[in-house]
C-alpha cells in the first residue's frame, strides 16, 4: 500500500468514526417528536424547557415557557438547571440540543428529552 491509500482509509475510518458519534443513540437521552414532547411536557408537574439556540433565535421565536441557555453558555449555566423534575431542550434542528443533553448528562442530569427536528418541527404555539 503506498501512503495515500493509507490516507483515504484512515480519512474513511475518521469519517465513518464522526458519524457514528453524531447519531448513536446516548444513555438517558430521550429523543421525542412533536406531538410525544409536546404531551409529556403538559403531563410533566416539574419541568424546565431550554431553549439552546443563539439569544437572536430565541427573540425570533420559541416555545413558550423556554428559558433561553444558548448551547456556548450551557457548561457556564448548569447551576441555572434544576436536576429535580424533568428537562426538555431544543433547538433549530436537534442537533445542537442534542450535544448540550449531552453535557447535561455528563454534569449528572439523570434524563433529558430532546425535541428531535427542533424547533423547525414543532407544532405548537411560539412567543415572538
Amino acid at each position: 500500500m503506498n501512503s495515500s491509500t493509507i490516507f483515504y482509509i484512515v480519512l474513511a475510518l475518521f469519517v465513518v468514526w464522526m458519524l457514528y458519534r453524531m447519531f448513536a443513540p446516548v444513555k438517558g437521552l430521550i429523543q421525542l417528536r412533536d406531538e410525544p414532547f409536546r404531551k409529556k411536557m403538559e403531563q410533566s408537574k416539574r419541568k424546565r424547557l431550554i431553549d439552546v439556540r443563539e439569544a437572536h433565535e430565541f427573540k425570533a421565536g420559541h416555545i413558550p415557557g423556554a428559558v433561553n441557555i444558548p448551547l456556548s453558555q450551557i457548561g457556564g449555566r448548569l447551576s441555572e438547571i434544576s436536576k429535580d423534575g424533568d428537562v426538555f431542550v431544543y433547538c433549530q434542528s436537534g442537533m445542537r440540543s442534542k450535544q448540550a443533553a449531552k453535557m447535561l448528562l455528563k454534569n449528572g442530569f439523570p434524563e433529558i428529552n430532546n425535541l428531535m427536528g427542533g424547533i423547525s418541527s414543532w407544532s405548537g404555539k411560539r412567543v415572538r
